[in-house]
């Protein structure tokens, strides 16, 4: 989802919901919220690359990772 999609979405003005004469939450299309949750992921998931390249990328062998983890795989 790019930022022209999510200015689509923010053009269709979502219905807020108010508490106590305080907005209390958004109503959306539900396609346009899964559309905003993948971005999210995306994001988060960039977010773990990065650190991860930061780091430094240790490897064994496979029936060693098994071994480890008690054969759960």
């Amino acid at each position: 989802m790019s930022g022209k999609d999510i200015s689509k979405i923010l053009k269709i003005k979502p219905q807020v919901v108010m508490r106590n004469g305080r907005p209390d939450a958004v109503i959306i299309n539900i396609k346009d919220y899964q559309k905003l949750l993948e971005r999210l992921e995306d994001k988060e998931d960039l977010a773990n690359l990065i650190k991860m390249r930061k780091g430094s990328l240790h490897f064994r062998k496979f029936d060693k990772f098994l071994a480890e983890h008690n054969n759960a795989l």
